[in-house]
């Protein structure tokens, strides 16, 4: 079971949606493979390889959501953050490096994101194109509608 999967709020999603068939072999018919490259401030954060070590596979997710809730054409699923148990990859979670290094050293040394600091999430396929369209955002100050 595995009903955290409920509880994601909405998040950023790439601009360009792919199906699983323009994958080529980085699809296996369950899971995409390919580094998944994240920056924070034009620094690498990680490129942990989107299937490997992935616990559910797509037709899991899509199984387990689908028990609460019809799912229709356009619905997307994502699969959560992306990690490997090979921690020289990196990661593509701020959280997830703050608890490891917290683990290992006793207190985390990444800062939380400021104001001004950008994150960019892209795959890259095996000619370097981007698969998705970058996610690349900018920390701003929130300023209400006047």
């Amino acid at each position: 079971s595995f009903g955290f999967y409920q509880s994601k709020p909405s998040t950023a999603f790439s601009p360009v949606a792919v199906t699983p068939d323009a994958l080529g072999a980085a699809w296996d018919g369950r899971k995409m493979h390919g580094p998944v490259l994240t920056h924070v401030n034009d620094e690498k954060l990680g490129d942990p390889d989107a299937g490997d070590d992935m616990y559910f596979d797509f037709a899991q997710l899509i199984a387990h959501a689908a028990k609460t809730r019809p799912l229709c054409a356009g619905t997307i699923v994502g699969s959560g953050t992306v990690s490997n148990r090979d921690r020289t990859r990196g990661s593509c979670c701020l959280a997830e490096v703050r608890t490891i290094e917290t683990i290992e050293k006793g207190a985390p040394e990444t800062p939380f994101l400021s104001f001004g600091d950008t994150v960019r999430i892209e795959m890259l396929d095996e000619g370097g194109n981007s698969i998705f369209g970058a996610i690349d955002q900018k920390v701003v100050r929130y300023t209400p509608p006047r």
